[in-house]
C-alpha cells in the first residue's frame, strides 16, 4: 500500500509548529533583554566518581549575563577552590576529579543564577551524588537441601547501589540459568522456585548485580542446592532424619498455591503520574501455579498493559489518576487458588497546566504572566523576582501578584525582570523563568530577504515573516508587486506572522510580500513560492509468494517533477536491506536471487525529494516443504492398538495438508519402511491399530502443497505380543503344469503378518464331486506345492492354512482348481464354407465334446491358404495365415482373400496346452473381380502424324480379361483438353499404332482393363507428335535473318494484345493451368468437348495396327 501525508495530517503538525515558535519567540539578540537560561544539568544529576564533573549552565542575555553558583543554599566561591573552574563565557563548572579531586566532597545541592542590567535568571536545584557500586559482603551460605515439590527461594540481597543495579542469575559459565513459570527471578532479584526438581540440583546458583553508571558487574558467592527424591531420602539419608523431620520419606504430594510474594492477603502500592507501574505475584504450589490478574471494579487499561515475567508481573506503562484502584493477582492450579490484592495509589509530582511565558511589552502596556501547575497533592505556587522571593524583592508599582498571577500595568522600562514560578509538593517541584522586558522599537523582518520557498502541489505552503518590534506590529501580506492585500479562507495568517496557504496549487507560485507597522514604523520584505509536482509510484511491488531458492522481483516505477532529483531506497521490515549480493537493486525494481527463509517480510520502496516523500510495501512470502515433525511420543500400548503423538515442525509458511505415518518391523524387515496411514493437517495424535509379533517404530512425514517434508526421526520400538495368524495366505490357485500333476500356489504372508514366531501352511486338496477325504502337508517357507499322479484336467477343491507356534489361522475359504491339460483329442467336424464375395468368405464348424478338449477351452484356430490363382494356373509359395475366435465359438469371417483364387482351410481346437488335431482340408474357390490397373503404358515412335502405344497386363487380373478400353484426347497450347476418343482393344493385344493424329500435338491417353465383373483402374501418360520437317528447315534457314527479328517483334506485340484478350475469354472456356495439369486431366469422361470454338479443327478417322503377344 501506498502511503503519503494526507493534507490533514501535514497541517496538524505545522500547527503544532507553529504554536511552538509563537510561544518561543526571542528577542533579537542586539536588544536589550534579561537573561534566560538555555541549557542546565538535570535535576537528579548521578556522576561516574572516577571523571571529572560538568555541572552544566548557559544563558543568554543583552548585555551578556554574569553567573554565579550557591552550594546547599549559600554561595559557592569557585575562585577559593582550585579543583573548580567556570568556563569562559559561560556557567557551566567543572570539577577535576581525575587530578586528584574527590567526587564524595562535591556532594551537594548547586544552583546557577545568570544575571544582567535587566534581571536575574536562576537554574533547577541540581542534586550531584556520585555513583557507588559497593562490594557485596561476606557471608556464609549454607547448602540448601529441599525435598522435590516444595517451593524454595534464592535470596540475592545486593548491596545498595547508586543508582540501583540490575540483577541476574548464571552459573560458573556464565550462562544465563534458564526460566520458566516454574522458575522465575522477582523483582527484587531474588530466585523463585514454585515446586523444585531433581533437575534443580547444582552447585553455581550465582546472582549478578550489575551497576551500569560504573560499568562494573559485582557477584555473590554460589548457592548450592541439592533437591532430594522420595527414593533417594529412603536409600540414603532415612538414617539422618527423624521421623518428624520435614525431610521425611513422604511421598509428593500434590499442592494447592500459595503466594511466596507478596505475602499476606492485602498490600498497597503509590506509584508515581506518568511512571511504569509494576506489580508482582509469585506463587509456590504442584503442579505449578499459573498467574491471572483483574482490575476489581473495572478493565485493565487497554494499550498500556503488558504481562511479563510468565504473567507473574503486571506492567502497566504512563499511568494516571484513574488507574488507582485495586488489582488481584490470582493463582490457580488443579487442586485450589490463592489470591492477594494490591491497593494502588497513583499520585502526581507537580506538572505545567500553564508555564509562564516571557513578555515584551513596550512602555505604557499592559501583560500578565500565569503559572499554573496540577499535582496530588495540589502543588503550591510561588513568585519570586531576580531569584528572590517576591514578598522581600524591590517594589513594583506596575506590578501586582493574584495568586498563579501577576499583573503588569502602565510598565516603563525599570519595569523590566526576571521573574521565576515554583510549584511544588512533597513529590517534587517545577521552577520556570520568565522575563518582562520593556522596549520600544519599530519594527524589524527577520525573515531573510527573497527567501525561497518550494512545496509541492495540494500540500500547505507556510510562508515565514518572523518579525519584532514594540508595540508589537500588524502583519499584512500582498502577493506580486502591486497586489492588493490578502483576504479571506483561502489563507491562514499566524500571530508570528506567517501565511500559511493551506492547499497550495500550481497558479499559488510567486511573489508574496510581508508588510510589518507599529506606530513607531514600517518595513517590508518579499519572499518566492515555487509549486512542485507530487511525486507518485505508478507501478507499486505486489505481494509475492516464491518457493525456497527461486528468485522474485518487487517493481517500483515512479513519476516525479522534473525539477526535484528522486532518490530510491529499499527497506525490509523497515530495515536497512541486508548486505548480500543476492539482493540487486535496479534503477526500478529489486531482485533477490536465491531466495531463503531470512527473506520472508515486508519490503518497502521508498522514493525521497527534497520536498516529499512516497512509498509502497508489499509482502515476500517464502514458502518451503515444511519440517519435519519431532518430540514423537508412544502412549496408550495395548496389543492391537497404540496412540502416537507428534509436534509439528515449521509449516514454511504453506499450511500442512495431512501428516503421514510409516512403521518399520525391526523384527522381519529392518530398514524397510511401510505406509500406515494419513491425518489431516489440523490432527497431531493418531490411535494405530498393530499386529502382533511385531516390533514397531514408527515416524511422520508432513505434507504441504510444495512437497513432503523429511521424515521425523523414529519414535521408541514397540514389541507386540505373539499371537495366532488372523488370516490365511492370498491369491490361492491351482493349476497343473504336466498332464498328471496338480501346482498349488499361494502369496505368503508377510513376517508382521504371521503373528509369531514358525509360521508354517497347511495345504489341503480332494478332488471334486468325489466323495474323497481331504489330503494334507504341512510346509514351511515355500509358497507352492506339487500334487503328482493326479488325472488330465479335473477339478479339485484346494485350502491354503496358516499356523505358527502358538496354532492355526482361522479356517480358510476353498477355491476350484484343475489338474494339468493335455492336447485335445478330436477335430472340429462338418467345416463349411460361404463366400461371400470375391475377397470375403463366411466358415462354420461344429464344436467338440468338452471332454475330449482336456483342459480349458481357448477358442478355434483356422488355418488358410491360397493354392493357386484360377487366372493364371501357376502355383507360389503357400503361406498359410492363422485366424483365432475365441472361446466356444462355431463360425468366423475370412478377410482379405484374393479374386478368382482357389483356397484351401482346416480348423483346429485350442487350450492351455496346445492345440488339438486338424479338421481336413476343404477347398474352396473366390469368384473374379474387377482387374488391377496395367502394369505400364510406354508411348515411343513419335512422327507427324502417328505413336506408338505399348503396355503390360495386369498384375493382378482377378478373372478373365475381356478387353482394354483406350481413351485419348490433345491438348491444346493454353493446356486445354480437346474431345474425348474411345477405343476398345482385345484382351490379347499389347501394343498399337495410333496414325493420322495432328502434328506438333500433345496428347493425354488412357487405358484400363476389363473382366466379366467390370473395369479395372486405369493407367494415365502424355507424348507429343513431332512437327513438319519442311517447316523446320525453313524456320532454321529464316531465324537468322534481320527482316524475321523486325517481324518477330511486331508479332511479339501482337500477342500481347491477343494474350489480353485471351484472358478475357478465359473466363468461357475449360483452362488448364500447368500446376493443376494432373488434377484436370483425371477423368477424361468428365471433360468438356470443345468442337464448337474453333479451337480444334476436325478429326480425321484413325487407324491402328496392333500385336498381340504370343
Amino acid at each position: 500500500m501506498m502511503k503519503k501525508k494526507s493534507i490533514y495530517a501535514s497541517r496538524a503538525s505545522l500547527v503544532l509548529i507553529l504554536c511552538q515558535v509563537i510561544s518561543a519567540l526571542d528577542v533579537p539578540l542586539d536588544l536589550l533583554q534579561p537573561p534566560t537560561i538555555t541549557q542546565q544539568s538535570p535535576k537528579d544529576y548521578i556522576v561516574d566518581p572516577r571523571e571529572n564533573i560538568v555541572i552544566q549552565c548557559e544563558a543568554k542575555g543583552k548585555p551578556p549575563p554574569s553567573f554565579s553558583w550557591t552550594r546547599n543554599g549559600t554561595h559557592f566561591d569557585i575562585d577559593k577552590d582550585a579543583q573548580v573552574t567556570m568556563k569562559p563565557n559561560s556557567g557551566t563548572l567543572v570539577v577535576n576529579i581525575m587530578n586528584g579531586g574527590k567526587a564524595e566532597a562535591y556532594e551537594g545541592v548547586y544552583q546557577c543564577t545568570a544575571r544582567n542590567e535587566r534581571g536575574a535568571a536562576i537554574s533547577n536545584n541540581i542534586v550531584i551524588r556520585p555513583s557507588r557500586s559497593p562490594l557485596w559482603t561476606k557471608e556464609k551460605l549454607e547448602p540448601n537441601q529441599v525435598r522435590e515439590g516444595d517451593s524454595l527461594v534464592l535470596h540475592c540481597r545486593p548491596p545498595v547501589g547508586l543508582p540501583p543495579p540490575i540483577i541476574f542469575w548464571m552459573d560458573n559459565a556464565f550462562q544465563r540459568l534458564p526460566q520458566s513459570e516454574r522458575v522465575s527471578q522477582g523483582l527484587n532479584g531474588d530466585l523463585y522456585f514454585s515446586n523444585v526438581q531433581p533437575e534443580d540440583t547444582r552447585e553455581d546458583y550465582i546472582c549478578y548485580a550489575r551497576f551500569n553508571h560504573t560499568q562494573t558487574i559485582q557477584q555473590k558467592q554460589p548457592i548450592s542446592v541439592k533437591v532430594f527424591s522420595m527414593d533417594s531420602l529412603n536409600d540414603t539419608i532415612a538414617a539422618n532424619l527423624s521421623d518428624t523431620d520435614i525431610y521425611g520419606a513422604k511421598p509428593v504430594t500434590e499442592r494447592p498455591p500459595v503466594l511466596l510474594t507478596p505475602t499476606g492477603s492485602t498490600s498497597t502500592k503509590v506509584e508515581l503520574r506518568g511512571n511504569v507501574l509494576l506489580l508482582e505475584c509469585i506463587a509456590a504450589g504442584l503442579p505449578t501455579p499459573v498467574i491471572r490478574w483483574i482490575k476489581e471494579g473495572g478493565e485493565l487499561p487497554a494499550n498500556r498493559t503488558f504481562f511479563e515475567n510468565f504473567k507473574k508481573t503486571l506492567k502497566i506503562i504512563d499511568v494516571s489518576e484513574a488507574d488507582s484502584g485495586n488489582y488481584k493477582c490470582i493463582a490457580r492450579n488443579t487442586l485450589g487458588s490463592a489470591h492477594h490484592v494490591i491497593s494502588v495509589t497513583v499520585k502526581a509530582a507537580p506538572y505545567w497546566i500553564t508555564a509562564p511565558r516571557n513578555l515584551v511589552l513596550s512602555p505604557g502596556e499592559h501583560g500578565t504572566l500565569i503559572c499554573r501547575a496540577n499535582g496530588n497533592p495540589k502543588p503550591n505556587i510561588s513568585w519570586l523576582a531576580n531569584g528572590v522571593p517576591i514578598a522581600i524583592a524591590p517594589e513594583d508599582p506596575s506590578r501586582k501578584v493574584d495568586g498563579d498571577t501577576i499583573i503588569f500595568s502602565h510598565v516603563q522600562e525599570r519595569s523590566s525582570a526576571v521573574y521565576q514560578c515554583n510549584a511544588s509538593n512533597e513529590y517534587g517541584y517545577l521552577l520556570a523563568n520568565a522575563f518582562v522586558n520593556v522596549l520600544a522599537e519599530p519594527p524589524r523582518i527577520l525573515t531573510p530577504v527573497n527567501k525561497l520557498y518550494q512545496v509541492i502541489a495540494d500540500s500547505p505552503a507556510l510562508l515565514d515573516c518572523a518579525y519584532f518590534g514594540s508595540p508589537k506590529p500588524e502583519i499584512e501580506w500582498f502577493k506580486g508587486v502591486k497586489g492588493s492585500i490578502l483576504r479571506g479562507n483561502e489563507y491562514v495568517f499566524h500571530d508570528n506572522g506567517t501565511l500559511e496557504i493551506p492547499v497550495a496549487q500550481k497558479d499559488s507560485a510567486g511573489t508574496y510580500t510581508c508588510v510589518a507597522r507599529n506606530e513607531l514604523g514600517k518595513t517590508q520584505n518579499e519572499v518566492q513560492l515555487e509549486v512542485k509536482d507530487p511525486t507518485m509510484i505508478i507501478k507499486q511491488p505486489e505481494y509475492q509468494v516464491i518457493q525456497r531458492y527461486g528468485q522474485v522481483s518487487f517493481e517500483c516505477i515512479i513519476k516525479h517533477d522534473s525539477t526535484l532529483l528522486p532518490t530510491i531506497i529499499w527497506l525490509k521490515d523497515n530495515d536497512e536491506l541486508p548486505d548480500d549480493e543476492r539482493f540487486l537493486v535496479g534503477k526500478d525494481n529489486l531482485t533477490i536471487m536465491n531466495v531463503t527463509d531470512k527473506d520472508d517480510g515486508t519490503y518497502t520502496c521508498i522514493v525521497n525529494t527534497t520536498l516529499d516523500s512516497v512509498s509502497a510495501s508489499a509482502v515476500l512470502t517464502v514458502v518451503a516443504r515444511p519440517n519435519p515433525p519431532f518430540d514423537l511420543e508412544l502412549t496408550g500400548q495395548l496389543e492391537r492398538s497404540i496412540e502416537l503423538s507428534w509436534i509439528p515442525g515449521d509449516e514454511n509458511n504453506s499450511p500442512i495438508i495431512s501428516f503421514v505415518i510409516e512403521y518399520e518391523d525391526g523384527l522381519h524387515e529392518p530398514g524397510v519402511w511401510h505406509y500406515q496411514t494419513e491425518v489431516p493437517g489440523s490432527q497431531t495424535t493418531v490411535q494405530l491399530k498393530l499386529s502382533p509379533y511385531v516390533n514397531y517404530s514408527f515416524r511422520v512425514i508432513a505434507v504441504n502443497e510444495i512437497g513432503r517434508s523429511q521424515p521425523s526421526e523414529p519414535s521408541e520400538q514397540y514389541l507386540t505380543k505373539s499371537a495366532n495368524p488372523d488370516e490365511n495366505p492370498s491369491n490361492v490357485q491351482g493349476i497343473g503344469s504336466e498332464p498328471d500333476n496338480l501346482v498349488i500356489t499361494w502369496e505368503s504372508l508377510k513376517g508382521f503378518q504371521s503373528n509369531g514366531p514358525g509360521l508354517q501352511y497347511k495345504v489341503s486338496w480332494r478332488q471334486k464331486d468325489v466323495d474323497d477325504e481331504w489330503t494334507s502337508v504341512i510346509v514351511a517357507n515355500v509358497s507352492k506345492y506339487i500334487v503328482s499322479g493326479t488325472p488330465t484336467f479335473v477339478p479339485y477343491e484346494i485350502k491354503v492354512q496358516a499356523l505358527n507356534d502358538l496354532g492355526y489361522a482361522p479356517e480358510p475359504s476353498e477355491v476350484i482348481g484343475h489338474s494339468g491339460e493335455d492336447l485335445p483329442m478330436v477335430a472340429p467336424g462338418n467345416v463349411q464354407v460361404y463366400v461371400i464375395n470375391s475377397t470375403l468368405a463366411k466358415v462354420h464348424w461344429d464344436p467338440v465334446p468338452l471332454k475330449t478338449v482336456r483342459g480349458h477351452l481357448q477358442g478355434y484356430k483356422v488355418y488358410y491358404w491360397k493354392v493357386q490363382s484360377l487366372s493364371r494356373r501357376s502355383r507360389r509359395h503357400v503361406e498359410k495365415k492363422i485366424l483365432t475366435f475365441r472361446g466356444n465359438k462355431t463360425f468366423g469371417m475370412l478377410p482379405g482373400l484374393e479374386p478368382y483364387s482357389s483356397y484351401k482351410l482346416n480348423v483346429r481346437v485350442v487350450n492351455g496346452k496346445g492345440e488339438g488335431p486338424a479338421s481336413p482340408d476343404k477347398v474352396f474357390k473366390t469368384p473374379e473381380g474387377v482387374p488391377s490397373s496395367p502394369s505400364f503404358l510406354k508411348i515411343t515412335n513419335p512422327t507427324l502424324d502417328s505413336l506408338t502405344l505399348e503396355w503390360g497386363s495386369p498384375t493382378h487380373p482377378n478373372g478373365v480379361l475381356t478387353s482394354y478400353v483406350l481413351k485419348f484426347q490433345p491438348i491444346n497450347n493454353t493446356h486445354e483438353l480437346g474431345p474425348l476418343v474411345e477405343i476398345r482393344i482385345p484382351a490379347n493385344e499389347s501394343s498399337l499404332i495410333l496414325k493420322n493424329l495432328n502434328y506438333s500435338t500433345r496428347y493425354k491417353f488412357y487405358i484400363n482393363a476389363q473382366t466379366s465383373v467390370g473395369s479395372g483402374s486405369q493407367i494415365t501418360e502424355e507424348a507429343v507428335t513431332i512437327m513438319d520437317e519442311a517447316m523446320a528447315s525453313r524456320q532454321v534457314d529464316i531465324a537468322t535473318q534481320g527482316w524475321f527479328i523486325g517481324l518477330m517483334c511486331a508479332v511479339a506485340l501482337l500477342i500481347l494484345i491477343l494474350l489480353i484478350v485471351c484472358f478475357i475469354r478465359r473466363n468461357k472456356g475449360g483452362k488448364y493451368p500447368v500446376k493443376e495439369k494432373e488434377d484436370a486431366h483425371a477423368d477424361p469422361e468428365i471433360q468438356p468437348m470443345k468442337e464448337d470454338d474453333g479451337t480444334f479443327g476436325e478429326y480425321r478417322l484413325f487407324s491402328f495396327v496392333s500385336s498381340a503377344p504370343f
